[in-house]
């Protein structure tokens, strides 16, 4: 069977690996950065009416100041950062089933105006429409060292899963033009799948920016070489 070749950063990696594993997909998981908090400064919460967040990492790296905002309606962009700010006790959190820009849509459609957004130092862009989004980032993405095992282990036929532009660009530098003939390419959207440079077995997208739209591509590219 193809191997499938998760390279997003935990604990998210973890998920996508377990629904993968469901599907009966042999997955390893070779993260290509992880996430550190960095120092930032709380805004007053009365200067908005809303909080957006677009990663779990969000919640996690945000520390004690994050509590400031739990009298705010919530948002997230999907289940798991949903999950994060209900970890850190925020209740009836609005998830999204889409990107930023979906739920920023949705946030206007509900009346906000003024949304704090805590962020990582480098977000994918938001059609923020008639919503006004601060964002504050709370966190950044450190790449990993260079792991020998990742293009050793990627052997033809195997399916690599990239779920950001910089991780694309990783990818990249850690599996020349050579290495690349014989294995598979599924980015999350058009922008990290340019990052990853030509040269690949294949190379798609799904429609709708998300995991479950991935792997169900990678499903069916699996199952195909396994034909």
């Amino acid at each position: 069977m193809s191997r499938l070749f998760v390279l997003r950063p935990q604990p998210a990696a973890a998920r996508t690996a377990a629904k993968a594993a469901a599907m009966g997909l042999d997955v390893r998981v070779h993260p290509l950065f992880a996430p550190e908090a960095i120092a930032w400064s709380p805004p007053p919460a009365q200067h908005f009416d809303a909080l957006l967040l677009t990663s779990a990492n969000g919640a996690r790296c945000a520390g004690p100041a994050l509590a400031r905002y739990r009298a705010l309606p919530a948002y997230a962009v999907g289940a798991a950062s949903a999950q994060a700010l209900a970890s850190e006790g925020f209740g009836d959190v609005i998830a999204g089933k889409g990107d930023g820009s979906a739920i920023a849509a949705r946030m206007a459609q509900d009346g906000r105006r003024h949304a704090l957004h805590l962020a990582g130092a480098t977000v994918a862009p938001i059609d923020s429409g008639a919503l006004t989004i601060t964002r504050v980032p709370v966190y950044r993405m450190i790449a990993l060292p260079a792991d020998p095992a990742l293009p050793a282990a990627a052997t033809p036929g195997s399916v690599m899963l990239v779920h950001s532009a910089r991780a694309g660009e990783q990818l990249a530098a850690q599996l020349p033009s050579p290495r690349r003939a014989t294995l598979h390419l599924i980015a999350i959207s058009p922008a990290a799948l340019s990052a990853c440079g030509a040269g690949w077995a294949s190379a798609s997208a799904p429609a709708r920016p998300q995991d479950d739209e991935m792997l169900a591509l990678a499903r069916a590219l699996c199952e195909g070489q396994a034909q």
